[in-house]
């Protein structure tokens, strides 16, 4: 087990003690309380009364009084110290009992709290879990050696058998397999991987045995990069924890001297000076802000936990609640909106050529470059069962496209500029076919010996889940949808027209610096999120008020800089996450509105009216209760 991990188990150890320590105080106040509530009500001896209820009071306050005194010898006032006199003051007017009640509901609150506070840091557990701590490096001689994963260097190779996981992020150099990614990137599906795929450290192999060629270090994979985000997002707290945070150490201030005040009023009105202290103790519980300040990280850290498990990190508290906010959504278009590679998407015959004839040309002639077109001329042809032939004398034009001969003939394929200089001239047909690939924003591919005898489309297509997730998007609330990429402007346009948003909105021939131009000003108009998955994009992703990176198990340059990283390439993550965060939103706005209104309600009727102090208690810890809860379930969101 790395160094990490081990200090990691070691405080979670340490946690899981002081938890089930909180848990057993809690269990011995509410008994000593029950104990001590069953005496008085069948006139038990008044020894047996006060014993039960100075054991609740021990039990439920000691800790919180020890936490306080700490606080203040730090110049800080804090809402445990407001619990324990408000404890002591009802004991003094002649009310332990309700005391009691309060000292349990604040222990079980803090339990609980203790308990939901350490879901981010199970999860940072559970992640480092999923590494092995030891791999099987191929020595020289093709023997294999167990070592442990922190040894492993650049360039190693090591073998991982069917249904190993996967120890560090790699290159397959020879197998292919089926991964299970779910741990990384949230994909439910195993995906197929073959030699020159990424792999990532804590992925899960299926049937087939991989040789693995390391490319990052263990202490630099994706699945540490993941634990150190989680980490970091607890650490880095959102503008409403920020509020209820400052607002729960000055308002305690204020607390105790209001308490103090409204005594001093209570008792220079001639109100019997019993009744006083007794209202004044009421109103130093039900004034007190516990339900404000834990409302808040109770609901952001609950999110944070349930979009890890989708696959989605935010990088704290602000993220999210910036996220929900936005109304303009900006993407990057290739490789975010698009695949990112190309395919040929029109095969188009103009002189009577058989189709399959054509393909088997275009692929024997592609065969001989390295181009990413006749990259996917060639996946195509293969896709087809078609094996491309050995031409002879071929030739290279750079920049405009190659020839060769086949049993003596000449053929060549490229694009406008070859077809000028083969003196080749354009029949209607060919006109027409022409035209409409470049209006649709596809890359003409031209095929022909002394004439031509075809073109063959190639683009960069679409996602098929791009257009579906703007429309969910669009139905959850996002107001407008704007496309910033470099590509040229009537491949944009092509893309744009097929995923329905309007030509105002799509920015086209964009260096990196134009894309973060483009941000700042659509972020003075209004609050914007933008996507992209590249180290081009990497600046914009710092600009905008939310930058999201996708597919980004694997990219450093994308996670640095975003706020928000998706670990998988899939479109469909983003309403999914965006409803999360619209949601925590909402259950924070919930939160914080229900613990100011009862608090205050509580505070008027005690200060105006009489409210019972077991009231007031149960109104105050039962709020905080209920926060706590409300914000727990976004958990379990859907």
């Amino acid at each position: 087990m790395s160094s990490a991990a081990l200090a990691l188990q070691q405080e979670l150890q340490q946690d899981r003690r002081t938890l089930r320590f909180e848990a057993l105080l809690t269990i011995i106040t509410v008994i000593g309380l029950i104990v001590a509530v069953i005496a008085q009500f069948s006139g038990g001896p008044s020894a047996l009364i006060w014993t039960a209820f100075i054991v609740a009071y021990l039990a439920g306050g000691v800790p919180a009084g020890i936490g306080a005194i700490q606080e203040l010898f730090q110049g800080k006032l804090d809402i445990d110290l407001l619990m324990v006199l408000a404890a002591l003051a009802a004991a003094a007017v002649g009310e332990p009992r309700d005391g009691a009640i309060l000292l349990f509901l604040f222990s079980l609150a803090g339990t609980l709290e203790g308990y939901a506070m350490g879901n981010t840091k199970r999860a940072v557990a559970s992640l480092m879990k999923l590494r092995p701590d030891e791999a099987n490096l191929q020595l020289p001689d093709g023997q294999t050696k167990r070592v442990s994963v922190e040894s492993l260097q650049l360039g190693d190779s090591v073998v991982v058998k069917p249904g190993e996981r996967i120890p560090v992020d790699a290159e397959i150099s020879q197998g292919q397999s089926a991964i299970d990614q779910s741990a990384v990137t949230g994909e439910s599906v195993p995906v197929d991987k073959a030699v020159g795929d990424q792999v990532f450290a804590g992925t899960v192999n299926g049937h087939g045995a991989l040789l693995l060629k390391v490319t990052k270090l263990a202490s630099e994979s994706t699945l540490a990069r993941m634990i150190k985000l989680v980490t970091e997002a607890q650490e880095q707290r959102s503008p409403s924890e920020r509020f209820s945070n400052w607002f729960g150490q000055r308002y305690t201030f204020f607390v105790l001297i209001g308490s103090i005040l409204a005594l001093a009023v209570f008792l220079l009105t001639d109100m019997p000076r019993a009744e006083a202290f007794y209202k004044a103790a009421t109103l130093l519980v039900v004034a007190s802000p516990c339900a404000i300040v834990i409302s808040v990280p109770a609901a952001v850290l609950s999110a944070l936990a349930a979009a890890a498990r989708k696959g989605v990190l935010f990088k704290g508290g602000a993220a999210l609640e910036d996220f929900g906010n936005a109304d303009t959504l900006a993407l990057d278009k290739t490789g975010t909106l698009t695949e990112g590679k190309m395919h040929v998407t029109d095969v188009i015959t103009i002189d009577g050529m058989p189709e399959r004839d054509f393909i088997e040309l275009a692929a024997s002639l592609e065969a001989q470059s390295e181009h990413p077109l006749a990259k996917s001329i060639l996946a195509y042809a293969r896709a087809q069962g078609i094996e491309p032939r050995v031409p002879e004398n071929t030739k290279a034009f750079p920049g405009k496209g190659l020839q060769a001969e086949f049993q003596g003939e000449k053929f060549w394929a490229g694009n406008h500029k070859l077809l000028a200089e083969e003196n080749v001239s354009l029949n209607e047909q060919a006109q027409v076919a022409l035209a409409k690939l470049e209006q649709e924003g596809k890359t003409p591919v031209l095929i022909g010996s002394e004439r031509l005898l075809g073109v063959i489309g190639v683009a960069d297509t679409l996602r098929e889940s791009a257009k579906p997730t703007l429309e969910r998007l669009k139905a959850l609330g996002l107001k407008r949808f704007v496309m910033l990429t470099g590509d040229h402007s009537s491949v944009a346009k092509a893309v744009a027209h097929e995923l329905g948003l309007a030509e105002k909105d799509v920015y086209a021939e964009l260096l990196p610096e134009d894309k973060v131009k483009y941000v700042r000003e659509l972020s003075q108009e209004s609050k914007v999120a933008f996507v992209g998955d590249g180290v081009n994009d990497a600046a914009a992703l710092a600009t905008a008020h939310v930058g999201m990176a996708m597919g980004t198990a694997g990219s450093d340059v994308a996670l640095e800089a975003a706020d928000i990283a998706l670990l998988t390439d899939n479109l469909e993550r983003l309403p999914e996450v965006y409803a999360l965060a619209k949601t925590a939103n909402r259950v924070i706005k919930q939160n914080l509105g229900f613990a100011l209104g009862i608090m205050i309600l509580m505070v008027f009727l005690t200060l105006f009216w009489t409210l019972p102090l077991p009231l007031g208690v149960i109104g105050h810890e039962g709020g905080t209760l209920l926060v706590v809860a409300n914000g727990l379930r976004l958990l379990w969101s859907r």
